[in-house]
């Protein structure tokens, strides 16, 4: 099952970076109830992210008064967004940036990252985007790489979330290859 569960990490786009990434031990599996908040919690976070990582048109000058008034107040509510998050991190600590490559199979952690002696823990990575709300994903760890990283597979991950994790990994897969492109121009 590690062999298969690696490959099948290995067979998709990953999403790399540094992120404030954190990880617990917890007992999986966990309840229903637990499930289905960490499930809507996480949906969330992930519809906020797609929602920021959006790429907005410009609005030409001859665009309809509805059109311009839409764009206003889309602006204004990234702005009361970007200030709510503000408000949410004051009291809370961020766990330090760690280089991180995951998919919706699982993925690659520092070793230094994942608790001591666990079997099953709970990732917690924080984006950019909405640092004050994380994304939790059950995991068990299901071998050491190179002696410096894990691979953990995540657990319990239902059909829509694991559709919405792929979505954020190509987008971000794609904005880092327009990127590279840009630079190589």
């Amino acid at each position: 099952m590690h062999d298969d569960a690696w490959q099948a990490f290995c067979d998709r786009v990953s999403y790399e970076d540094s992120l404030h990434a954190g990880c617990v031990a917890v007992a999986l599996p966990q309840d229903e109830l637990q499930l289905a908040v960490m499930r809507e919690r996480n949906l969330n976070v992930l519809g906020t992210l797609a929602a920021f990582g959006e790429r907005r048109l410009d609005v030409a000058d001859d665009e309809s008064p509805l059109a311009q008034e839409l764009l206003r107040m889309d602006n204004k509510l990234n702005v009361l967004m970007a200030m709510f998050d503000q408000l949410l991190q004051r009291g809370a600590e961020l766990p330090a940036r760690q280089p991180v490559r995951f998919n919706a199979v699982g993925a690659v952690l520092p070793a230094a990252l994942w608790p001591g002696g666990a079997a099953t823990g709970l990732l917690r990575l924080h984006f950019d985007g909405c640092l004050a709300l994380p994304l939790e994903l059950p995991a068990r760890l299901l071998q050491e790489r190179d002696g410096d990283h894990v691979f953990v597979a995540f657990e319990t991950l239902d059909d829509v979330t694991g559709d919405a994790l792929e979505r954020l990994v190509f987008r971000h897969h794609r904005r880092k290859v327009a990127g590279r492109r840009q630079t190589a121009l």
